[in-house]
């Protein structure tokens, strides 16, 4: 089995290839993973950075979602699994469900596409994030597809246009991208660069979603 290593940590022993089924029995609540035609990749933990920028975000976007009841959102811990046609167990950074769309949650697992994805690329994942998963998350029919690479300090935010192809709708450094799949939530790309991020709590009462 190929296992690819994100940067540092201790590899958890696993068994050679497996069925996606074989997969659930062996994944743990402490291991994140993909599979993908059998192989399993194996996420190392994740970066200082990396780890700041998802924890900004969810606290951002959570107080956006609860204020308006739009679905729900998960950090890297939760798997998206995907049939185009064949089947895919993806672990994004971060992913956004709609409320019509929660009957695709089960409990170990979202069936079928979120309504968006976040993905934050680092130097062992730009490959993947940019290839097989853009091709992935487009012919699943993610409505939304945020690419944020700090490193480069560069967003990528696509949507799917009418013929089911991501367009890029903002890119770059700079500027306000207005989610539709968070109905007009106003990411700024500018918090993203900044070390460490910005704090949440101005920023939520800044977007109207906290009095005082």
């Amino acid at each position: 089995m190929a296992i690819e290593i994100e940067p540092s940590g201790a590899l958890r022993e696993s068994p050679g290839r497996m069925t996606a089924d074989e997969f659930y029995d062996w994944l743990d609540e402490d291991t994140r993973a993909e599979w993908v035609d059998g192989e399993v990749t194996v996420f190392m933990p994740t970066s200082n950075r990396h780890y700041q920028l998802i924890k900004f975000l969810v606290i951002v976007i959570q107080a956006w979602i609860d204020a308006r009841d739009l679905g729900e959102l998960w950090d890297e811990s939760f798997l998206m699994r995907l049939f185009i046609p064949d089947r895919r167990e993806r672990v994004p950074d971060l992913m956004f469900v709609a409320r019509e769309h929660l009957d695709r949650v089960k409990p170990t697992y979202l069936d079928g596409p979120a309504d968006l994805v976040v993905e934050i690329v680092s130097p062992d994942s730009v490959g993947r994030d940019r290839g097989d998963k853009f091709v992935e998350y487009e012919r699943a029919g993610i409505p939304e597809y945020w690419l944020i690479d700090p490193d480069r300090e560069q967003a990528e935010l696509y949507e799917l246009d009418p013929s089911g192809r991501y367009r890029l709708a903002l890119g770059g450094r700079s500027g306000i991208y207005r989610s539709a799949a968070l109905q007009g939530f106003p990411l700024d790309l500018n918090w993203l660069w900044q070390q460490p991020p910005p704090k949440a709590l101005p920023i939520v009462r800044q977007l109207g979603l906290l009095d005082g």
